[in-house]
């Protein structure tokens, strides 16, 4: 299986985007071999009728600050590897980066005396381990992306060019893959003007419109929304926590599909929310935490996750599913859940919030539409 990245590196925050900007470069990334205990728990192959996605939410696989008793054993090395068979079979895996990687530095927004601040700083190498896990496309668009500063997420966007990682974080920065001869663009939005605004919600629609008339499937990523573990279900109109207004994420998700966007995934409340499909596009609103390690709350609906796998059809059209059940314990990493424990809480959360157009979730986890 053969994936051609097409990336742009990250330019000046709040520059518009500009494809003379930057230097394109074309990178060829073979998807790891699996042995067969692996391909045993990984989705089917697919044939060339199709596209499959793994997507993940919030990815955080240790931070040396504020000290690096926050790492995990073995520097990290194995954290993924339950996961690792499922993400590397799907065409294209995706997950949102918590977090910058830097490898110094200090943090403006939680100074030294500061109490009950959480900053996340990443060492550089730990970008192996997403790479050998499989991922192709990382969000660098969230409210820890800029922990340390513009040069944190800069050191992020450089660590993952280096291995072959496409990106979207900052404004003008956009994920470009090519898939089984398929032109893709994902792009990531938050609630901040460090990065695609989706509180702008004509901006955005603009940007898309352009990616749409260019690409033959574009993809949507969003951080947004309240976070909790009582914030499972998706409100109408938009959500404010702290005083930050974190988005109307329905109708956000709706103007993208209108659009013309194939594929919505989002992250930030830090549990799962329910999923709908929505002229046959389906939006994800919220997979949880994924892959956090050290200082996050993994109690109750904190700690169940999920390796959400989709089909896309060659147009983008959505075409069924697959829900892999996954969990973490504190300190945190995920490990797959023979139990299931998310797929009858995603089943209903999705039809409590969505009725008619909610995603249809069967037992063992498949998803299909309405």
């Amino acid at each position: 299986m053969k994936l051609l990245l097409t990336g742009f590196a990250a330019v000046l925050f709040l520059t518009p985007f500009s494809p003379g900007a930057t230097a394109c470069k074309t990178l060829s990334h073979e998807k790891a071999a699996t042995d067969s205990t692996a391909r045993s728990l990984a989705p089917p192959a697919t044939s060339d009728g199709e596209i499959t996605l793994a997507a993940v939410g919030d990815v955080m696989l240790g931070s040396t600050f504020p000290d690096a008793s926050l790492l995990p054993p073995n520097d990290g090395a194995n954290l993924l590897d339950e996961v690792k068979p499922i993400l590397s079979a799907a065409d294209i895996a995706f997950g949102n980066l918590e977090g910058p990687m830097i490898d110094g530095g200090t943090s403006a927004k939680c100074p030294p005396g500061r109490a009950n601040c959480y900053a996340f700083r990443v060492p550089t190498r730990y970008g192996r381990h997403l790479k050998e896990a499989g991922f192709d496309v990382m969000s660098l668009a969230n409210n820890h992306a800029m922990d340390f500063g513009a040069e944190g997420r800069a050191s992020s966007a450089r660590t993952l060019d280096a291995l072959g990682i496409a990106h979207s974080g900052a404004v003008g920065d956009i994920a470009r893959l090519t898939v089984k001869g398929k032109r893709i663009a994902l792009i990531a939005f938050a609630t901040y003007g460090t990065s695609y605004n989706l509180n702008n919600l004509e901006d955005a629609k603009k940007v898309v419109s352009d990616l749409v008339s260019a690409y033959d499937i574009v993809i949507v990523s969003f951080h947004g929304g309240a976070e909790g573990s009582s914030r499972q279900r998706v409100p109408y109109g938009a959500e404010t926590f702290f005083g930050e207004n974190r988005g109307d994420l329905r109708k956000f998700s709706h103007a993208m599909i209108d659009a013309g966007v194939d594929l919505v995934i989002g992250h930030g409340p830090h549990v799962v929310r329910g999923m709908e499909v929505y002229r046959n596009r389906l939006i994800a609103y919220s997979l949880g935490n994924f892959a956090t390690y050290g200082r996050f709350s993994l109690t109750g609906p904190l700690g169940l996750s999920l390796v959400l796998e989709v089909r896309l059809a060659m147009d983008g059209a959505f075409l069924g599913g697959k829900i892999h059940a996954a969990k973490q314990e504190r300190p945190g990493g995920p490990r797959l859940d023979p139990q299931g424990a998310i797929i009858p809480i995603i089943r209903q959360l999705s039809m409590e919030d969505f009725g008619a157009s909610a995603v249809k979730v069967s037992e063992d986890g498949t998803l299909s539409a309405p």
